[in-house]
């Protein structure tokens, strides 16, 4: 039987799909490396195995945390990017060398966990946000109408104080009628041209919350950051909110109010609840550049701050409880994703604590001509695409034919292999210099009747010949 805390937990942060069909969701934007995604693939399998157990064996089943090694440019940092579209789950990705050991000027590690429940809190007040939208939505209307119809004021007879009648004998103001029918009618005839849109531009005054910019900010950083962010939340409830008025169209003020309704109907208590048992059962951090904190051997100076980073780090993977402003959360089950390209140092050079904490090692090979070839080609948003839709935009059509992709791919395999490995981003870097004429002219060529551009390997190479005889090609690095 699973707790109702689950339920939240279902709603938001797990995803259902077979490591297969994850897999080839990720293939639409990631080339080659299907070992990593295969390894992504089964964790996010065996999260979603775990919230199937009973209760008393599923707080016994922990994350198997994933190290991804392979240079830059294969698609580590890709792949997260993309799981975290793929998954409905508090997503963070961090650089490992922003941060410095407890005592020393920079973030401490605690600040990821702190970011991961911020961004679960993000999700949920989202989530309860879409589930009271109509709801909002039409208590935003009646506001509308109280200001386009407002309620007439009930005013009094002036003579019902100066003299007293039979019918007022005790001397009474006499109150004006009010024709409730003729202002009911009035208000649905309002009601309707508001729904159908017809009110849309005009003007209305709204009486808006000014929102102050925070007086705080310069608490937060370092080792402060917590105490900044609830020093900031302090001051903020004790100051009222100052309101001002504001002319916007109808069509704004139905956002404004709608948000400020949404938010009345929402139990931000509740919401932060739920987040902080999103975040500890459906959280994933992706630790990049963990190599930079790896040491080689002994020494001192330095590297003593980057070994104590994988100190601090060890503790909140292996697992803590860690204060946040939303409430105490534990690490326990959180995923946690490294990576790094593991050029000077080695997996090896991590302390032995950390190294037995990311049991499911993946090595991401470097990427061929082939690759390349689809690269340019097959993904959803592939370069070629991107480059072709943007010059679409100027009028100008561009063919690539299969000899100049199949040229570039070489291309970008000789040069990696001649200087720096840097991936997929040589392409980048290629189809800049490539390109760089067309997109400069595409406008007069426009003007002057040119619609369509062909590439070609003849082009390709009157275009990068400088590249392909400058072994140093150090202009051209990234």
């Amino acid at each position: 039987m699973k707790d109702d805390k689950i339920d939240v937990v279902t709603e938001l942060g797990l995803n259902d799909q077979t490591p297969k069909e994850i897999v080839a969701e990720l293939d639409k934007y990631i080339v080659g490396q299907s070992d990593a995604k295969k390894s992504v693939a089964i964790a996010l399998r065996n999260r979603w195995r775990s919230h199937m157990l009973p209760e008393e064996m599923r707080d016994d089943v922990i994350p198997k945390n994933i190290l991804m090694i392979g240079s830059t440019g294969v698609g580590k940092t890709e792949i997260a990017r993309r799981l975290a579209k793929l998954v409905k789950a508090p997503f963070i990705k961090v650089e490992a060398t922003k941060f410095t050991e407890v005592g020393y000027v920079g973030r401490d590690v605690e600040s990821i966990i702190r970011d991961l429940a911020q961004t679960a809190v993000r999700m949920v007040h989202k989530q309860r946000t879409e589930d009271v939208k109509e709801k909002a939505a039409a208590n935003a209307v009646e506001r509308i109408l109280d200001i386009l119809v407002p309620e007439p004021k009930r005013t009094q007879n002036p003579l019902g104080k100066l003299f007293g009648n039979a019918e007022n004998d005790k001397n009474e103001p006499i109150p004006v009628e009010i024709d409730e029918e003729k202002k009911k009618s009035g208000r649905e005839f309002i009601r309707k041209r508001l729904i159908e849109g017809k009110l849309e531009d005009q003007l209305i005054e709204l009486e808006v919350t000014d929102h102050a910019k925070p007086m705080v900010g310069m608490f937060s950083g370092s080792s402060l950051e917590g105490m900044g962010d609830n020093l900031q939340d302090m001051v903020s409830s004790l100051i009222p909110k100052r309101m001002r008025k504001r002319k916007v169209t109808i069509a704004n003020a139905r956002k404004i109010l709608e948000q400020e309704e949404a938010e009345k109907l929402i139990d931000m208590e509740e919401v932060e609840e739920a987040a902080v048992d999103l975040a500890e059962r459906s959280g994933i951090v992706f630790l990049d550049e963990i190599d930079k904190v790896a040491v080689k051997g002994s020494g001192s100076g330095p590297d003593v701050s980057r070994e104590g980073v994988q100190r601090d780090i060890l503790p909140i993977v292996e697992g803590s409880t860690v204060m946040t402003k939303y409430g105490p959360v534990k690490t326990d089950y959180i995923l946690f994703i490294a990576a790094g390209a593991f050029h000077t140092a080695k997996p090896s050079d991590l302390i032995p604590e950390l190294q037995g904490r990311f049991p499911i090692r993946v090595e991401l090979k470097s990427l061929s001509k082939d690759d390349f070839e689809k690269i340019l080609t097959e993904p959803q948003n592939a370069l070629l695409k991107q480059y072709k839709a943007l010059l679409k935009t100027e009028g100008l059509t561009l063919d690539f034919k299969a000899e100049a992709i199949e040229h570039l791919a070489e291309l970008a395999e000789i040069v990696n292999e001649q200087a720096e490995d840097i991936g997929a981003r040589r392409l980048h870097t290629l189809l800049e210099k490539l390109l760089e004429e067309i997109s400069f002219s595409a406008p007069d060529m426009v003007e002057e009747g040119k619609t369509e551009i062909v590439i070609d390997s003849a082009y390709v190479d009157e275009r990068l010949k400088d590249i392909a005889k400058n072994r140093d090609l150090s202009q051209f690095i990234l």
